[in-house]
């Protein structure tokens, strides 16, 4: 994969959304864009200084390479589709609707609650979405933007289906080895969830562009568990369950083409980056993040970083970052977000998406609100935050 020269044009920030029009790839005249999202973060925190010990290093030698402080743990009873399914319930509140109104039900993970059945259908049965399509989908970190294409083209193609779930879950802490420096002091737990339904002609997704290797799918993987290494005493012994990954080789993946995919997403249709209002990327390391962004030469005011709060939460970092931009009042209607996704297989992928407005729930442990619906037992009840764009 050779990087493709960058040759779009700095700009400041815009007050105001990009008017330049972007031409639809969906299958159909019908535009689908995001209605609500929704965010869950457990209630235990992992701070740099909780895993310094652990990992050999001081608090300040983790802050200075990976730009995170914090990580969210899920409860020992808490499994990826008990995040998810909050998540979901969040972003089913946001965009005003029941969860019988749901026909497809969309799950990113590499972190499944088993290796069958689908984590979706665990969601299904935890929120009441009896009248979805439950499946899985699964791509790494680009995951959810995988199964956002997925969940676009469904509706676009099918008149009949109303509104799609698309959530991005990660469980990462257990399969985490705590004494790990090269993945414990990055991955953490959450979920994020967006509704999608049609919306009006000048708004919603466009121009999906998805691409994969698989041959370097070893650079980031959990070896053993699956039909070619089966659990056994020997896998267990070797901490073969745990998270492995060639830290060098996914910086230099991350490094070539997060660049390209912004760089071939301008180009296809006809932008320069001070057409673009905010960029949404995948969260892997915001050391790095900031300094590709500084390099491709995306104003920092634009260029949203969650990680610091989150850690890399794998297929809900880009989700939880696009939550966050409009949380924080960066996304009005009408603006224009390019969102950049990568991953492990290796995965990747961008798309642009016109925002129409959607609102945001946003449930964490530092919140104070009542909550719009239950949330399955036996987790505790964690606070809310919403937040209309």
């Amino acid at each position: 994969m050779s990087p493709t020269p960058s040759t779009a044009s700095t700009a400041s920030t815009a007050s105001t959304p990009s008017t330049t029009p972007i031409t639809s790839t969906a299958p159909t005249g019908r535009r689908i864009g995001v209605l609500g999202m929704g965010t869950y973060l457990p209630r235990s925190r992992r701070t740099n200084e909780d895993i310094a010990g652990d990992v050999g290093v001081t608090a300040d030698w983790i802050t200075e390479r990976t730009g995170v402080h914090t990580r969210h743990v899920a409860a020992p009873g808490e499994a990826a589709s008990d995040l998810a399914a909050a998540a979901v319930r969040a972003a089913v509140a946001a965009a005003g609707i029941d969860t019988d109104q749901l026909d497809v039900l969309i799950l990113a993970t590499s972190t499944p609650d088993e290796l069958g059945p689908s984590t979706a259908c665990r969601v299904q049965a935890l929120t009441g979405a009896r009248n979805a399509v439950a499946l899985d989908v699964s791509a790494a970190c680009s995951g959810w933007l995988f199964a956002a294409r997925v969940a676009r083209d469904w509706l676009a193609a099918d008149p009949c289906t109303r509104y799609a779930a698309v959530v991005g879950v990660e469980a990462y802490s257990k399969f985490i080895d705590p004494t790990d420096r090269g993945t414990a002091v990055l991955f953490a737990d959450g979920a994020a969830a967006s509704v999608l339904g049609p919306v009006a002609d000048d708004g919603g997704f466009a121009d999906f562009r998805l691409g994969s290797d698989g041959t370097g799918a070893h650079h980031v993987l959990i070896p053993a568990g699956g039909s070619r290494a089966p659990a056994s005493p020997g896998t267990l012994a070797g901490r073969r369950h745990h998270i492995h990954m060639d830290g060098r080789a996914v910086r230099d993946f991350i490094t070539e083409i997060f660049p390209r995919v912004v760089d071939e997403s301008l180009a296809r249709n006809r932008l320069r980056l001070r057409d673009i209002d905010v960029f949404i990327t995948h969260q892997p390391n915001p050391v790095l993040l900031r300094r590709l962004g500084d390099r491709i030469g995306i104003d920092r005011e634009r260029l949203v970083i969650v990680g610091g709060e989150v850690g890399n939460i794998g297929a809900a970092s880009a989700p939880y970052a696009l939550a966050g931009a409009a949380a924080r009042g960066l996304l009005a209607p009408g603006s224009r977000v390019l969102i950049a996704a990568f991953g492990a297989g290796v995965t990747w992928g961008s798309a642009l998406l016109t925002w129409t407005g959607a609102s945001v729930i946003r449930l964490g442990p530092a919140r104070t609100a009542p909550l719009p619906s239950p949330l399955p037992s036996p987790h505790p009840t964690p606070a809310v935050q919403r937040s209309t764009s």
